[in-house]
């Protein structure tokens, strides 16, 4: 365990922008995780936790209090008495990368098209991370969490998580520090069904067959690849934090009129109706590398916000809330911000603060056209 004060922060996170933590205590070992929670309990405050920092804007004044971050690493597999399906319980800090890796050389679908999404395992249930037909909580069973309310460990079932598209209870909460996050996986040399077109298409079939595992999690990978989604040394696209705005939920009204016009609209799981942000933003007449504050752009393969070197915080909320807005006034659509906000920062809290509210779908330009 490492204790370290004024550590910046910017270099721990994907985008590469943001002040120092105040304190930062980061845990490596599974022995080091009780030590860690009694330090910060005697300080009488909450932790904000960071895995990877694929999913984080640090302000530029930085943070007050105590970051902690797990970096524990494990994967124990056992397999259940109905000889199909195994138990994974990992570790909050292991990456997610290397899990989807390994239940694809053990034979286990379930997570194969969440391949190349960066963060770590104990993130994931906290935004119900999902791709290309995949979702955490398709296979999330309960997770092990130290409930600072309560001052006690706590396991919580998938139904208790309150797993959502893209959120869940703990979603811009500081009650619970995920410890490690348990899931259950089928035996099957083929993957679950490809609904999702681009992946479809690059492999080939008709939507709803499948493929061997390894065939599908290379086809997603070339999906994101070709998007700019996969996090790259080097690229020009590579200071990211992947999708910024959640994809809007819409009525059905609006949804049968962005479908005429070929939108990307999605029935998902939670009975909501969603339309990529992403389509909404090129909709609103952003280009790709369009510069759209100080040292911010948009990538120059995917309608999402990348850094560049001079980049802040600030710059990054300003060029966040100049999509929103616009988006806002040529489609009607509000969109909302994914990124967890560690410090403050004004204008990103007000994108996430905002009451989201659809005008009526008659009222949007686009669609009546």
């Amino acid at each position: 365990m490492r204790v370290r004060s004024q550590v910046p922060l910017a270099p721990l996170t994907t985008l590469g922008v943001g002040g120092a933590a105040e304190s930062l205590i980061e845990v490596t070992e599974l022995d080091h995780v009780s030590a860690a929670i009694d330090q910060i309990r005697r300080l009488g405050i909450r932790p904000l936790v960071l895995g990877s920092g694929s999913n984080v804007l640090v302000a530029d004044t930085g943070c007050p209090g105590v970051v902690l971050r797990m970096a524990t690493q494990g994967v124990d597999l056992c397999p259940e008495p109905d000889g199909q399906s195994v138990l994974a319980t990992v570790e909050a800090g292991h990456q997610l990368q290397d899990l989807v890796e390994l239940t694809i050389a053990e034979g286990l679908t379930g997570m194969e098209t969440l391949i190349g999404i960066p963060g770590t395992v104990g993130a994931t249930p906290v935004q119900n991370v999902g791709a290309y037909g995949q979702e955490v909580a398709d296979t999330l069973v309960r997770v092990e969490a130290w409930d600072w309310e309560a001052d006690r460990p706590v396991r919580l079932s998938a139904a208790a998580c309150g797993l959502g598209h893209r959120t869940s209870i703990f979603k811009r909460s500081t009650r619970w520090t995920l410890l490690r996050a348990v899931f259950r996986l089928h035996r099957s040399r083929l993957s679950t069904p490809i609904t999702y077109g681009m992946v479809a298409e690059r492999l080939g079939i008709a939507k709803g067959q499948r493929v061997p595992l390894a065939e599908a999690a290379a086809a997603v990978l070339a999906v994101r690849r070709s998007k700019g989604m996969v996090l790259t040394p080097g690229d020009p696209d590579d200071r990211s934090a992947g999708s910024v705005f959640l994809s809007p939920a819409i009525d059905a009204d609006l949804a049968q009129r962005l479908r005429a016009r070929r939108a990307p609209v999605n029935d998902f799981p939670d009975g909501s109706i969603r339309v990529s942000a992403s389509w909404l933003i090129k909709e609103a007449g952003f280009s790709l590398g369009q510069r759209v504050a100080n040292g911010v752009r948009l990538s120059n393969r995917h309608y999402t916000l990348v850094t560049e070197s001079g980049a802040t915080s600030a710059a990054f909320a300003a060029g966040a809330e100049r999509l929103a807005l616009e988006v806002e006034k040529v489609t009607g659509v509000r969109l909302t911000p994914e990124p967890d906000l560690f410090g403050d920062e004004p204008v990103y809290t007000r994108l996430v603060e905002a009451v989201q509210v659809q005008r009526p779908s008659s009222t949007v330009a686009y669609a009546a056209g």
